[in-house]
């Protein structure tokens, strides 16, 4: 079965996150990963949050995929979100871009390279809850583990030359801001409104994404000036390099107050935060809990800016693989947004993005990746394992 239908297969088969439940497309996984003599191993978490991995591993490459996607309301689509219709070229549903047509490249390049009758070299981890947390997918398997620090290569989409060997940091706040109540009537005079100190904690945030950071590392500069090249024409945004070299901060959810004519006694702030290089996690904690001092601070997930070094083997032999079936020079980027990279790199793996899709469809209507893509992308990955195999000459 070629690739376009081993995608249509996967987006057939529902796995939003909430509420998580993977055990229908892993167990499809599970089916063709046998049917190809591979060993794997399936581990099971609470609510069907199911995961395969190979097993054993042999540490020396790993493609990593996520099955789970964001859920799609069906209003708006063309059609059933979970159609996953062929057509014009396409392939359409939720998760065609992020990124069940990436899984679907790594199965279809084990297929091509195993015809070979040569051994797989690469271990292959498929995993749930990317989405949310991670706690049940990547992290659960890092934390058992069941993987091997290597060179790793996650099926994220990007732009078809631009491997992403690089990620911004990520900060979760959950605050919340005690007043001093009162009779609504005296305020501002006397009392202090827990709804106001939520406000000027927003003006300080304000404030902050206004600085601009750069890293010391002078080839990472280079890497933030060209990626903001590629994100502008991605998304169509002027402003491009502000989101790679600025905090960004998305006040997701605020409650607050008890009526409309008391000074409020309680407001609670729920606060997404991406640092930029240059910045550390710690040092922004501190600057924050100084300009809260009202505010009992619950931090949740948070993790630095992070990259692989942009001359290490996993990133100089995929760059080469792109060029040679684009035909065209390649260049790494830093992402603006998190995944399950972060993860990896902090346990030692030297990690690169690369997938296929149409990234101004990931997580919209009518979202869709191109049978080139897919196809390139095979191709991509196969060239890999044949270089991860020592057998350049296959193919």
């Amino acid at each position: 079965m070629d690739v376009s239908h081993i995608c249509s297969d996967l987006v057939k088969i529902r796995s939003e996150n909430p509420p998580g439940d993977t055990r229908d497309i892993i167990e499809y996984i599970k089916e063709r990963t046998d049917s190809l003599g591979l060993r794997t191993r399936l581990i099971k978490n609470r609510g069907g949050r199911h995961n395969l991995v190979s097993s054993p591993v042999r540490g020396r490459l790993l493609f990593c995929g996520h099955v789970d996607v964001v859920p799609a309301l069906a209003e708006g689509w063309d059609e059933d979100p979970n159609s996953g219709a062929i057509r014009d070229g396409k392939v359409f549903g939720r998760g065609a871009t992020d990124m069940k047509g990436g899984c679907a490249a790594i199965l279809a390049a084990c297929g091509k390279f195993l015809a070979t009758g040569e051994e797989m070299p690469a271990d292959l981890a498929f995993v749930c809850d990317e989405e949310t947390s991670g706690s049940q997918g990547i992290r659960s398997l890092l934390a058992k583990n069941l993987l091997s620090p290597c060179d790793c290569i996650i099926a994220e989409p990007t732009p078809p030359l631009n491997p992403n060997i690089g990620q911004k940091g990520l900060m979760r706040l959950r605050l919340t801001f005690s007043g001093k109540a009162g009779h609504g009537s005296l305020y501002p005079v006397l009392g202090v409104s827990a709804v106001m100190e939520a406000f000027s904690f927003l003006e300080f945030l304000g404030e902050l994404h206004r600085r601009r950071y750069e890293p010391d590392d002078p080839r990472i500069v280079k890497i933030i000036r060209e990626s903001a090249e590629i994100l502008r024409e991605v998304l169509s945004m002027e402003e491009a390099g502000t989101i790679l070299t600025h905090i960004m901060f998305n006040p997701g959810r605020i409650m607050g107050g008890e009526k409309a004519n008391i000074i409020a006694q309680q407001c609670v702030l729920e606060i997404d935060l991406r640092i930029p290089w240059g910045v550390s996690p710690e040092s922004l904690l501190g600057e924050i809990r100084a300009h809260a001092p009202r505010a009992a601070i619950e931090v949740g997930n948070v993790s630095g800016p992070n990259i692989s070094p942009p001359d290490s083997t996993i990133v100089t032999r995929i760059l080469e693989e792109i060029s040679n079936v684009h035909g065209q020079p390649a260049y790494p980027i830093v992402q603006w947004a998190a995944s399950d990279a972060r993860y990896l790199r902090k346990e030692g793996f030297s990690v690169v993005e690369y997938g296929p899709g149409e990234i101004h469809t990931l997580h919209a209507v009518n979202e869709y990746t191109t049978i080139r893509s897919l196809e390139n992308a095979v191709k991509v990955y196969l060239g890999m394992m044949k270089r991860y195999s020592g057998t350049p000459g296959i193919g």
